[in-house]
């Protein structure tokens, strides 16, 4: 079966095309990054319209990539949310109008499960039950993933996101748009044992995460220092990320010690960190555990993880017509399924 997977949920326009017996064929990947630079962060509108401009194009790059064509396709799968509603409505428009001209069925994909099944796409690919870190800019939560459908929430943040985290500590410290993966570059030049900050909840005895605290610690410590030269700040990145790493792998081997599981995935944005994986691989390889991750290129927003998805719930397509989006969508409302 061909899926093609449509993803337009903030600020990346992605598109792919997924083979049930071949596995994934192409996919194409466009960012605004460059065009929300000047303002500090996603516009909603001016990402609306870009997707609109971008992914009529970059279906057909992927097609002609696989040396496919629109009456190959089995299905067309899109993230029907959660996301902002105007950038969503771009795939739900597009997978419902090519499933209505194709007489093709449609699959609208949880964002979040996209990311969590990302991981089963990179080689060597886990198997049933696993414990995922999801961690990007809008989502941080530990899960206990038994099969397609079926999630167990164990943790998540009482506040700000890892990735937000990173980006709000970025603007503090004066660094460019956007700021997770500047404060990460900055953070490899830096000595983490300069300054000590805190590891908010890291003995609290369950499963959350907080960032906040550690967000205004270092603003305090940027606020005593007083101007910033380039080795401080380089210092103040290196010791903020390795506090980060150290929650995350806590959280991380304790979520594994609570379920039993000895299988490690992490996905989302945050999920591409260098510092980040090299911590978890080492906390794996103490503890002889496996720890999983998608394709760098497959951390961010993408089609790939969305066809992907969708071919694991083509016994949930429905027939194109009206559409809804759902900019909010609890995860935990997934019917589950054994196919995968």
């Amino acid at each position: 079966m061909l899926v093609l997977g449509l993803e337009s949920s903030c600020d990346e326009t992605g598109v792919a095309l997924y083979d049930t017996e071949q596995g994934l064929l192409s996919h194409h990947i466009h960012t605004q990054m460059a065009m929300h630079a000047e303002y500090g962060g996603v516009v909603p509108e001016l990402a609306s319209r870009d997707h609109i401009r971008r992914v009529l194009p970059l279906t057909r790059a992927c097609l002609q990539d696989a040396g496919k064509t629109l009456a190959d396709l089995d299905a067309i799968a899109y993230t029907e949310g959660p996301g902002l509603a105007g950038a969503l409505l771009t795939a739900a428009a597009v997978a419902n109008g090519l499933g209505v001209a194709l007489d093709k069925p449609v699959i609208g994909v949880h964002h979040l499960e996209g990311h969590l099944l990302s991981p089963l796409l990179a080689q060597p690919a886990p198997s049933f039950p696993f414990v995922a870190l999801l961690v990007s800019g809008g989502h941080t939560q530990l899960m206990a993933v038994h099969g397609v459908g079926d999630y167990q929430l164990l943790g998540e943040t009482l506040d700000d996101a890892a990735g937000e985290a990173f980006d709000k500590t970025a603007k503090l410290l004066g660094l460019g748009y956007p700021g997770g993966p500047a404060l990460s570059r900055l953070a490899d030049l830096g000595d983490a044992s300069r300054f000590t900050l805190p590891r908010p909840m890291l003995h609290s005895g369950d499963l959350d995460f907080s960032f906040a605290g550690l967000k205004t610690a270092v603003l305090t410590l940027v606020k005593k220092q007083g101007e910033l030269g380039d080795a401080t700040r380089a210092d103040i990145c290196a010791a903020f990320q390795a506090a980060v790493v150290d929650l995350m792998t806590a959280k991380c081997w304790n979520a594994l010690k609570q379920t039993g599981l000895k299988q490690l995935v992490v996905a989302g944005g945050v999920g591409a960190n260098r510092q980040l994986r090299a911590g978890l691989d080492a906390m794996a390889l103490k503890r002889r555990l496996k720890v999983f991750y998608p394709p760098l290129e497959l951390c961010t927003d993408n089609g790939a993880m969305i066809a992907f998805a969708g071919a694991q719930r083509l016994q949930f397509a429905r027939t194109a017509g009206p559409f809804a989006i759902r900019p909010r969508w609890d995860l935990a409302s997934l019917p589950s399924t054994s196919q995968i």
